[in-house]
């Protein structure tokens, strides 16, 4: 679902078709920006990318006409809808119905505060003016609208046989890339899994800020690159973490959507994509760590009844020593 970041802006990630009707949806994180009047989308949020990345698309407000549901246009793209801008549609997948519904509104709101009531009109009127020698022109010719910094920029295009050659892949894209499951392809006992997903990590020594795919089992919480590979990164044993909560730094480290998790031996900052996933996130590792020790038992208590356990054992082995030494 979209949320609202520090500087009063409507974010979050969406799958956008970049290439007008070539059904390939591509991963996003979109910004919706009412005081500048634009919808900008990059590869990741740029509060993890480098200081100075410039956006992947954007669109200026004042040339989106509607916003709707496109189920019925796209039936093969799961929680579809479409931003109509002048000459050029442009698709995007929604993560859920909520998550569409949600996005179709608040564009369709913050398109009615710029846009005059004759927008359609004005803005064919203005296409008109900017392209008097492509409208028209060719009949056999097809040409696309691409709004980059709000600048139409018209290129030919050529519709490639094929359909069907491209229909797997086609699939295999709609789905985000965030939701494919890691034990995809394995075995369904091999993991017990609670939670997955992508987050960006905090590095121990760097500082940095990279993408990481987590996963929660009964025991421990894991990390990797990402969700094809096989070995974690590192595995954080649950009966290590002394608490799960939303980062009290999260002004200082300006970080969105961000929660700790702290152990023994180290506190990892994790930055979910939304404040749903945070919470969803803090309540399933709660809920791990509950389950794992039962209520009311704390990381400390785990560690001082396996330090008794330990003593009890040294014990044990001791007094077999001695009676062994005797005989």
């Amino acid at each position: 679902m979209p949320y609202v970041d520090r500087q009063n802006r409507i974010c979050g990630f969406l799958d956008i078709e970049e290439n007008e009707n070539s059904g390939k949806f591509l991963r996003r994180y979109f910004i919706l920006d009412t005081q500048q009047g634009s919808l900008v989308w990059f590869m990741d949020n740029p509060q993890n990318l480098p200081v100075g990345t410039d956006c992947v698309g954007s669109l200026k407000l004042t040339y989106i006409s509607k916003v709707s549901d496109a189920t019925k246009l796209r039936p093969k793209a799961e929680f579809c809808f479409v931003i109509n801008a002048g000459m050029r549609k442009f698709f995007l997948q929604a993560n859920d119905q909520q998550d569409l519904v949600d996005w179709v509104n608040a564009l369709n709101k913050a398109t009615k505060i710029t846009v005059p009531k004759s927008s359609e009109n004005q803005q064919n009127s203005e296409n008109q003016k900017i392209l008097p020698d492509v409208v028209g022109s060719k009949k056999q010719v097809s040409y696309r609208t691409d709004i980059i910094g709000g600048v139409p920029i018209i290129t030919q295009t050529q519709h490639e046989a094929g359909d069907s050659a491209n229909r797997s892949e086609r699939e295999a894209l709609q789905r985000s890339h965030s939701q494919l499951p890691y034990f995809l392809g394995r075995p369904a006992q091999e993991h017990s899994v609670i939670k997955s997903g992508y987050c960006v990590k905090q590095g121990a020594v760097m500082r940095n800020w990279k993408r990481r795919y987590f996963l929660l089992e009964e025991n421990a919480m894991s990390y990797f690159k990402s969700d094809l590979e096989k070995e974690p990164l590192r595995m954080i044993p649950l009966k290590e973490v002394h608490k799960v909560q939303e980062c009290k730094q999260s002004d200082i480290m300006m970080r969105d959507n961000l929660f700790e998790v702290v152990t023994t031996s180290r506190t990892f900052y994790i930055q979910a994509d939304s404040p749903e996933e945070m919470h969803s996130w803090i309540k399933a590792v709660s809920g791990a760590i509950v389950a794992q020790r039962g209520p009311g038992r704390s990381a400390a208590t785990e560690a001082v009844l396996q330090s008794k356990n330990s003593y009890e054992l040294r014990c044990i082995i001791l007094d077999f020593v001695g009676w062994a030494e005797t005989k």
